[in-house]
């Protein structure tokens, strides 16, 4: 069984039949100028985990000379609160950070979405699922495709009712995916076995994640993808997307989800607090500390949002961050950084 392995340099990996390293190469049309996002999704406001991805996504940026884009991930309506989107603009501005170019959209990306799903399933890779939740379930994994027939029409109409439209899945291949994560080092996931075939688009008409952020990753011809680690799982599905349909993937760096005193992740959904957009500098300054930034680099004359960035560029550094897949914020801001 050959295991395929996407990262920046060889590590030695070594498998019972073959060994396969792919390094992440820039994107067609841009160069080698580096180019990373911020894509926060628009269900509530900034808290200082989100923060923290923003600022290390727009100092790794700045670092590499490189383009910061933003991108609202308003994929799923259903989850959007109205008028997050803008406030989360405003606020990142209020902190210093906007983005190089116009901002994207998800909500306006069905037609590169559709585009896609299209080559997918002309390639026989995508398949229609009229499985139930519940089936799936009993199955433990969706593995292969669906023998399942397409249900009746609503009776009256002749035309398919709500229940009868399916999700997209991609076959799961039967091998294992890998990459090599700048922060928390190799990484390896067997598809078929641990996660099974996955959702392309949802049988509501929503675009799923997986599929939105590598069409998107790929128009806006990212480089390097900085952001939490709570979507390292989600990498080698994106890898597989981006092989199957033929696109450039990024390098990544996933950094430590921020818990709070009882061990939960920050989020919008436990009310995390909002950080202060008329007040930044605090929220800022323990970002920046979070990320190993060290006091003699913060200094107290830095009086603006921009100064404070401009003043701990020259520290920011990858190793300093701790490696963990999470850490409780208290802790980790605990920690000496000199």
């Amino acid at each position: 069984m050959a295991r395929v392995y996407v990262g920046q340099m060889n590590h030695g990996f070594k498998t019972g039949t073959q060994s396969t390293v792919t390094r992440p190469r820039p994107a067609a049309g841009n160069g080698n100028g580096y180019r990373g996002r911020f894509a926060p999704s628009p269900t509530g406001a900034l808290h200082l985990g989100s923060l923290l991805v923003a600022v290390a996504s727009w100092l790794r940026a700045r670092q590499h000379g490189g383009t910061w884009l933003v991108r609202i991930e308003d994929v799923d309506r259903t989850r959007e609160v109205s008028g997050a989107s803008r406030q989360i603009l405003n606020t990142l501005a209020a902190f210093g950070m906007t983005s190089d170019e116009p901002v994207m959209y998800q909500s306006q990306r069905d037609e590169s979405y559709q585009q896609a799903l299209q080559t997918l399933i002309d390639a026989g890779q995508a398949f229609a699922c009229h499985c139930s939740r519940a089936r799936i379930a009993a199955r433990g994994r969706h593995r292969g495709r669906c023998q399942l027939p397409a249900r009746n029409p609503t009776p009256g109409t002749g035309e398919a009712g709500p229940e009868s439209r399916p999700a997209w899945r991609l076959l799961a291949p039967e091998r294992e995916i890998g990459f090599v994560d700048a922060l928390q080092g190799p990484f390896q996931q067997h598809l078929r076995r641990d996660v099974g075939d996955f959702v392309l688009k949802r049988r509501d008409g929503l675009w799923a994640y997986q599929l939105a952020v590598v069409v998107d990753d790929a128009a806006q011809g990212i480089t390097e993808v900085v952001r939490g680690a709570d979507l390292l799982d989600s990498t080698p599905r994106q890898i597989l997307l981006q092989q199957v349909l033929g696109l450039a993937t990024p390098a990544y760096a996933h950094l430590p989800l921020l818990l709070d005193e009882h061990g939960a992740k920050l989020s919008k959904q436990s009310r995390a607090l909002p950080v202060d957009a008329a007040a930044p500098l605090p929220a800022l300054r323990q970002a920046l500390r979070l990320l190993g930034i060290p006091g003699s680099h913060l200094p107290a004359t830095a009086t603006t949002p921009e100064r404070l960035l401009a003043a701990a560029l020259p520290a920011f550094c990858l190793r300093q961050i701790p490696t963990a897949r999470s850490l409780c914020s208290a802790t980790w801001a605990a920690v000496d950084k000199g």
